[in-house]
């Protein structure tokens, strides 16, 4: 097997994905050269093949990782909203949505684009907006809108276990003081998000019911990054508030941070 993963080449920051040579499960098998340490894993559940191995990094290696680190700086740093992306105060339609969501557009600072009327969630990196994401308001697609290239998740919340889900809205009604709702827009995992999460002391994987499969993948990605990883089963998103799915949230909870409450 290591013969194959040597054969693949990959370069810094790169991941590839292929059929397992262990399970042949379709594309399961995935290869990461994380700053010269190749890492893989099939993400099949019944296939526990994973590993570990450290290769040298050439000069041109690290120099293109340099760069693309800048660059991905870079966009963060220089990141503006558009001029059509306002205040909310006369944004009836993101007030009414808002108030069917439960949710506080004040406390998420939430803002409202003009142009396509759609609810924007800011990105934040140290108290300052370096992305945003939209959701439209009357269905037009696409649903979601991504307004900067950071790639980072949205998250809300300031606590030390994380929530990860798959929109904006079930990571605004999950934050609180004790679970940080972090929202990956889809169900595959970058590394940027991967990176993002490790800062947690604990993940909890909370996709839609429907996407257990996946669910059950980002576990096995995470348990890499992240000491604490745990996989909530849902009986329907979270964002509507299931009380079956509240109080298994909160056995999931690390016993010394569990004394929380939806908004």
């Amino acid at each position: 097997m290591i013969d194959i993963i040597n054969s693949l080449n990959i370069g810094i920051g790169e991941t590839t994905r292929i059929n397992c040579p262990i399970c042949n499960g379709y594309k399961t098998f995935t290869v990461t050269n994380n700053m010269g340490a190749l890492l893989w894993n099939c993400y099949k559940v019944s296939c526990n093949v994973s590993g570990k191995k450290r290769v040298h990094l050439s000069v041109q290696d690290i120099q293109t990782t340099f760069s693309k680190s800048i660059a991905i700086a870079d966009s963060v740093d220089n990141f503006i909203l558009p001029e059509y992306v306002v205040d909310r105060k006369n944004a009836p339609d993101l007030l009414a949505w808002c108030r069917e969501w439960q949710i506080d557009p004040i406390e998420l600072n939430l803002l409202y684009d003009v142009k396509d009327n759609r609810v924007v969630f800011p990105v934040y990196k140290d108290n300052k907006i370096i992305d945003a994401i939209g959701r439209s308001l009357k269905n037009k697609l696409p649903k979601w809108k991504k307004y900067g290239n950071s790639g980072l998740p949205f998250s809300f919340g300031c606590g030390k276990v994380a929530v990860v889900v798959e929109d904006c809205v079930s990571a605004a009604i999950i934050g609180n003081d004790v679970l940080v709702g972090v929202a990956v827009l889809g169900t595959s995992l970058s590394e940027i998000h991967k990176k993002y999460i490790a800062q947690f002391s604990t993940a909890i994987i909370a996709l839609d019911p429907d996407a257990l499969p996946k669910t059950l993948s980002f576990a096995k990605e995470l348990r890499g990054h992240v000491r604490d990883v745990r996989v909530l089963k849902l009986t329907d998103d979270l964002k509507y508030r299931n009380i079956i799915d509240t109080n298994n949230l909160n056995k999931l909870t690390p016993k010394e941070t569990n004394t929380w409450n939806f908004h």
